[in-house]
């Protein structure tokens, strides 16, 4: 029978005391570690339980905190529970997690679960792993099962984990196993969790921009990069020259924006567009998705009275918003450079396009990214606020692009070499695909100055999402990853 030590973030909350009873009762587990910052209270409790539980004081996420828990696990697997959640294991889940391992010999063993929310019990489904699934914020729910043998194979061959990590031990510790050993996904919810965080997904995409978790991603940048060095899929900071066109083009920039359905915000985004005030000659091209309110209409009347707009209407039926970005850099009408405006937002002043055209100009980019902020319908900011992507560095940027999950906006790219790329034809990621693409042979622009409003209302598409929708997300950006790693190990080997 194999052997299996349970590592639990220990507090004498009851729900807490009743979990590590219940490990301890356990037949399948061996030794209880409780870990803690300080040394709990342990009476009351069975003696079964003083038998096989003791005390590690350390902070749990810590990189002295998992060389403790490895150098004191004399077993065949740890089952790690993660801080945060009340965690009630179903019936025969331990012995499934190690049934799974021991078949696979994967390193690590996590499944689906259960949400009880206010007493409302839900199925919660989480993704497949993927080599492209490096990022920290990757969600294996509460229960996680590691082979001791991948473990320490891991380890030996990749090194420790660093003891002055503070936040990303277990994240250091997972990338190490994942070179040699497979990481697998029990499709069945074998516990139920009572979730701390509640927010919706809307409210969660900012937080690896937040100044206050500026420590946390300074760290998690740190051991991504030496995970990408060790796969080969580092890239050093030496690009190719952004190669100049000789094509001609009608004007020197578009704003694109592509539409479905949004009758409320166009004219006010088709407005910002067109009241830029540059010195060279732009258009704004709006793709209109087959919208079936009056935005068809309402485009056909401002550009009545405004040439500059170009109101183009697909062939296609099939189009998701990297499509309908295809029909515009395509077109005859698209100018050298394109600079994106959603159809729900507006820039922040009149000078947003110029200040863009001036950055591309000033090193030859072949993308150039903006900040913004995020505000409401009347403007006001709303958290987190401004967006200015400042972990991005010229020597370290699109390494620690695989790891985070957005670069930014108001986005802008350098039409020729656009064109070689293309968008997918998808609606969510299709920014970040090229984005990611792009960074693999060119340099990437930056302008740390808001000049872009992203305004939120209960129309956003992104404003909470199913979970479904969410998983289906973030399974395409970390396949989006993983071509981004495999293409860029191959281009380090040639």
């Amino acid at each position: 029978m194999p052997t299996l030590t349970a590592a639990l973030a220990f507090t004498n909350d009851p729900r807490t005391t009743a979990l590590a009873q219940a490990l301890a009762d356990s037949p399948w587990v061996t030794r209880l570690m409780l870990i803690s910052r300080e040394a709990p209270e342990l009476t009351n409790l069975s003696t079964l339980f003083q038998r096989k539980a003791y005390v590690v004081q350390c902070d749990f996420f810590s990189g002295a905190c998992m060389n403790k828990v490895l150098d004191g696990a004399a077993t065949d697997y740890i089952l790690f529970v993660l801080p945060g959640e009340q965690v009630e294991p179903g019936q025969r889940a331990i012995e499934k997690l190690i049934s799974v391992a021991e078949d696979s010999g994967a390193g690590l063993v996590y499944s689906d679960f259960k949400d009880d929310l206010n007493d409302q019990i839900t199925e919660h489904p989480l993704i497949d792993y993927q080599v492209g699934s490096i990022r920290d914020t990757f969600d294996f729910g509460s229960l996680i099962l590691i082979s001791k043998r991948a473990a320490d194979f891991a380890l030996t061959n990749h090194g420790q984990v660093d003891e002055r990590l503070r936040f990303t031990g277990l994240y250091d510790l997972r990338l190490k196993i994942s070179i040699d050993s497979s990481i697998l996904r029990i499709p069945e919810p074998l516990y139920t969790r009572v979730p701390a965080d509640r927010r919706v997904s809307g409210e969660r995409q900012f937080d690896y921009v937040d100044p206050r978790q500026r420590e946390y991603q300074i760290e998690g940048e740190q051991v991504a990069t030496q995970h990408l060095k060790r796969i080969g899929a580092y890239l050093n900071p030496v690009f190719q020259t952004t190669p100049r066109s000789e094509l001609d083009f009608p004007v020197r920039a578009s704003i694109v924006i592509p539409v479905r359905n949004r009758e409320r915000t166009i004219t006010d985004a088709v407005s910002s567009a067109l009241s830029q005030q540059t010195s060279f000659d732009f258009n704004v091209i709006v793709v209109d998705n087959h919208s079936t309110d009056r935005t068809s209409e309402i485009l056909d009347e401002i550009a009545s009275v405004d040439g500059r707009l170009v109101h183009l209407q697909p062939s296609r039926n099939d189009l998701g918003i990297g499509g309908c970005w295809n029909e515009a850099i395509y077109s005859s009408h698209c100018g050298e450079y394109a600079v994106q405006l959603d159809s729900d937002d507006i820039y922040s002043d009149e000078k947003t396009l110029a200040k863009i055209i001036a950055r591309f100009e000033e090193g030859r980019y072949a993308m150039v990214i903006g900040s913004y902020k995020i505000v409401d319908f009347e403007l006001q900011e709303l958290p987190p606020g401004l967006i200015d992507h400042r972990e991005w560095t010229r020597e370290n940027g699109r390494n620690n692009a695989l790891r985070i999950n957005g670069l930014g906006a108001p986005r802008a790219f350098y039409v020729p070499v656009l064109r070689q790329i293309g968008f997918p034809n998808a609606s969510y990621g299709e920014d970040y695909s090229v984005a990611l693409r792009i960074s693999r042979d060119y340099e990437i622009g930056r302008l740390y100055e808001p000049i872009y409003f992203a305004r939120r209302w209960e129309g956003n598409s992104d404003a909470a999402l199913p979970i479904t929708t969410a998983n289906r997300y973030d399974t395409y950006k970390d396949h989006l990853r993983m071509v981004e790693i495999l293409g860029r190990k191959r281009m380090n080997q040639e």
